[in-house]
């Protein structure tokens, strides 16, 4: 079942900010934020290195760095 809900304009665009990929639906950024609170709470002491280290990784994400896992089998000898 799928329902739909109201956001600011604001917020709607915070959360395509956030998207990892054009294709991410609105329902995958949710889980994922609903997933980053829960760790929070259990983990609440990511070291600011932790931080930008996650932020460089979306942002190479966001420009297709990065292989696919048939791409790093290959390379490992996978």
């Amino acid at each position: 079942m799928e329902t739909t809900i109201r956001l600011n304009p604001r917020t709607k665009e915070e959360l395509d900010a956030f998207r990892q990929y054009k294709s991410e639906s609105y329902d995958e950024l949710v889980r994922k934020l609903i997933y980053l609170a829960k760790l929070a709470e259990k983990e609440p002491k990511l070291s600011q290195k932790t931080i930008l280290e996650i932020k460089e990784a979306r942002e190479r994400i966001k420009k297709g760095e990065f292989y696919t896992e048939d791409e790093a089998k290959k390379i490992l000898g996978l």
